[in-house]
């Protein structure tokens, strides 16, 4: 999979936004929030009530692709990022 291509489909990342931090795209959300908030044992619909502008099916795919990147890696199926 790549990884990158396949992201930037739900993430952007410009210095003109948070200079250049990764965000959700057509927001100025940073990606990172979210693993804030799942790591601080927040659930997904949490994070999406306190951030409105972020597509649901945005967060679950940029979830879902992390996810999948993860297991290729553990399964030494992967390809360049």
């Amino acid at each position: 999979m790549n990884l990158k291509s396949a992201l930037n489909k739900y993430v952007t990342v410009s210095s003109d936004i948070l200079g250049g931090t990764p965000v959700f795209k057509n927001t100025r959300v940073p990606i990172k929030i979210l693993f804030d908030y799942l790591q601080g044992g927040d659930n997904l619909q949490e994070f999406l009530d306190n951030y409105p502008t972020v597509e649901k099916t945005f967060a679950q795919k940029v979830l879902e692709l992390l996810a999948v990147y993860v297991i290729e890696i553990e399964t030494g199926n992967e390809t360049a990022a």
